[in-house]
């Protein structure tokens, strides 16, 4: 498979590339800095070798690798983003590489005395004598998902320069804004033109997940009165405390450190509040769609009956829905998800298939017209200090996709 060392110096040179997105940005990509990877990235797609490479006006870049057969392969894609998270710091990433892990303590940084234990992340010792690649304790790393860039890439570079695996024709495609859930808003569907793809884009190797939340966010506004405090009585209205009283009327233990598995939960993210007024913004999350709806439910019934207590309209509530479930859209050409299964266990690798706690750009692409599951990338702890990829899963994640591009042509003769 592809060389150990090009794939970390491709891996770095994205990293080091600071593509944070911002939620609070109306612009696509929601940062002028998201531009620097993505033209980047063009040049290099050329360079490789492969054709029809396209960057529209808002980043979001495709690519064809052709067909080398003669019979009819449908088209398929695969997908990644290349923004990071707002949740942490992704400027001036310094990745560091460990060298044939022992399973004892990373020191991240000596002088901030940030550790990187298997003691607090067991997962570490499912790759002891392998490569890893840290944060130096300052910075997300983000391989969520420029992993994901990085081995679609080099799958397709391993692709032109071994014409003597046979494969259909193949499309890929690199977005922005992913990370505030505006990955898929604007990629056209229509121009892609695969019958179905795959969003590298998951965590642990072996991970292939075709069931996602339903999501929504909320904003809760609470009115209050600001009144003199030495006059106070009878005539101010707190909002803090009323929306304190919100908040603590929800199911306390459903929430997201409290679940697990397929349990959703209320996340409150955010509060901002004097006493005139004060603000709530929560993310609602599900993968039952009835429990979902129950959930919004919830929260507008709340507002409804703290206001009948107070005979006032006090709290207004805005709910609008992000993305939904995939698994309707997927379990009809379940196909998809076999073939990647197969082409898992052809590289040795036994797949976890679990629901995703979160969402991808697949769950928008699936109700969009393309169908599309997730496939490890292979990265652990994402979207803070302690995040790290090993190589070697980045190796095993650009043979599935190799994998997929060649059983797929070999069942379609």
């Amino acid at each position: 498979m592809i060389d150990k060392q090009h794939l970390i110096d491709r891996f770095f040179s994205y990293v080091t590339v600071d593509t944070e997105s911002d939620p609070e940005s109306d612009s696509t990509p929601s940062t002028e800095k998201q531009w620097n990877l993505a033209n980047a990235l063009a040049k290099e797609l050329k360079q490789i070798g492969l054709e029809d490479v396209t960057i529209d006006d808002n980043a979001y870049i495709m690519a064809t690798l052709p067909s080398n057969v003669n019979h009819e392969v449908p088209t398929i894609g695969f997908v990644s983003h290349f923004d990071t998270s707002p949740d942490f710091t992704g400027a001036n990433v310094n990745p560091q590489i460990v060298e044939n892990y022992d399973g004892k303590d990373i020191v991240l940084n000596a002088d901030k005395n940030i550790i990187l234990s298997p003691d607090e992340f067991d997962d570490l010792l499912l790759y002891k004598g392998q490569t890893l690649i840290t944060t130096d304790g300052t910075t997300l790393l983000g391989a969520d998902d420029k992993a994901g860039v990085a081995e679609i890439v080099s799958a397709m570079e391993y692709l032109v320069n071994h014409p003597e695996i046979k494969h259909g024709k193949i499309r890929v495609g690199f977005t922005p804004d992913e990370e505030i859930g505006r990955g898929a808003h604007k990629f056209d569907v229509e121009k892609f033109g695969a019958e179905w793809a795959y969003t590298m884009d998951g965590s642990q190797i072996g991970e292939l997940e075709y069931e996602n939340f339903n999501a929504a966010g909320a904003v809760v506004n609470v009115k209050g009165k600001i009144v003199h405090p030495g006059t106070a009585k009878g005539k101010m209205i707190n909002s803090m405390y009323i929306a304190t009283d919100y908040i603590n009327s929800l199911p306390r233990m459903e929430t997201p450190e409290h679940t697990e598995g397929r349990e959703g939960f209320f996340h409150l993210q955010s509060v901002n509040g004097e006493v005139d007024g004060t603000k709530l913004q929560y993310i609602i999350r599900d993968h039952d769609k009835d429990h979902f709806e129950a959930r919004k439910e919830m929260m507008v019934k709340l507002a409804d009956e703290i206001n009948a207590q107070h005979e006032k309209e006090l709290i207004t509530i805005e709910i609008k829905d992000q993305y939904f479930n995939m698994r309707e859209k997927i379990e009809p050409v379940m196909h998809i998800v076999d073939l990647a299964e197969e082409a898992m266990k052809k590289a040795s690798i036994k797949p976890i298939i679990k629901p995703i706690r979160g969402g991808t750009d697949g769950s928008q692409l699936s109700f969009m017209g393309l169908p599309c599951p997730n496939i490890f990338a292979g990265g652990h702890n994402f979207h803070g200090r302690y995040e790290y990829v090993p190589v070697e899963n980045m190796q095993k994640a650009i043979e599935v996709i190799v994998n997929i591009a060649q059983l797929l042509a070999e069942k379609e003769k």
